[in-house]
């Protein structure tokens, strides 16, 4: 009996769906092109309950070796004069398996190419914050997730603003054990599911992964004999499959 009861317990728990918002934006990477000033982000609740999202955005700011650092953009004020990306609106409340959107807005030099990360945060609403939320709701919504178990999971993403006059040109330079390519424009092209396989053995692979290669900059990789590798580049709108043979 102390068996049954057990395992009927194990049963309920495996049941337990946590409660509280779970959001999920989709892409990680979003671009704007050259002839484009907004874009539209879609943010969706997973979860049980209401989330109540802040949008942060920060402008990511490179050195000459490729470190960054992370500089805090203001929010909605003096929003006519400033230079950078702003989104409206910056605060959304997205019900259970619902949807909300905001409009990613750049105002600003676009001499050269920028880079923004975008965090996607759930809050618990406050009273000085500026959600349009009654103090009963409020507390409604507190309890609710303090009856359960508290789940807030944010998702930072990357915003490439590309240059007003985007140029892509990119060179490969195919050699007998290394090949590499080198972005001599001036804006971001991708590098995507990089694949580097057993020639004949689809199942000997290394996990596929994704290379931005930023104006001035290269990527490469040497050869192996015996392996194959697989990728496609993308340059805006523009997408080559490119095979390499090691």
């Amino acid at each position: 009996m102390k068996r049954i009861w057990m395992l009927g317990a194990a049963l309920l728990f495996s049941q337990v769906v946590p409660a509280g918002p779970q959001i999920n934006v989709g892409v990680v990477y979003d671009y704007l092109g050259a002839g484009k000033s907004t874009y539209m982000k879609r943010v969706f609740n997973g979860g049980t309950s209401t989330a109540f999202v802040k949008v942060n955005i920060f402008e990511m700011i490179y050195d000459k070796d490729g470190n960054y650092t992370e500089v805090p953009l203001q929010d909605q004020a003096g929003a006519i004069a400033r230079d950078g990306l702003m989104a409206s609106p910056a605060r959304l409340i997205v019900p259970a398996n619902g949807t909300q959107g905001t409009r990613l807005l750049f105002m600003g030099n676009r001499e050269k190419e920028r880079y923004f990360r975008v965090r996607f945060v759930p809050v618990v609403p406050q009273s000085e914050d500026e959600f349009a939320v009654g103090e009963e709701e409020r507390e409604e919504y507190k309890q609710s997730l303090a009856a359960g178990v508290r789940v807030l999971a944010g998702y930072g993403t990357v915003f490439f603003v590309r240059p007003g006059n985007t140029r892509f040109d990119t060179t490969v330079d195919n050699q007998a054990q290394r090949y590499a390519l080198r972005n001599q424009g001036n804006s971001v092209v991708v590098v995507d599911e990089f694949k580097d396989c057993a020639v004949g053995n689809p199942q000997d692979c290394r996990p596929t992964v994704r290379h931005h290669v930023m104006a001035g900059r290269s990527f490469g990789f040497d050869k192996q004999a015996g392996r194959e590798y697989r990728f496609n580049l993308i340059e805006g709108d523009a997408k080559k499959s490119i095979e390499v043979k090691g």
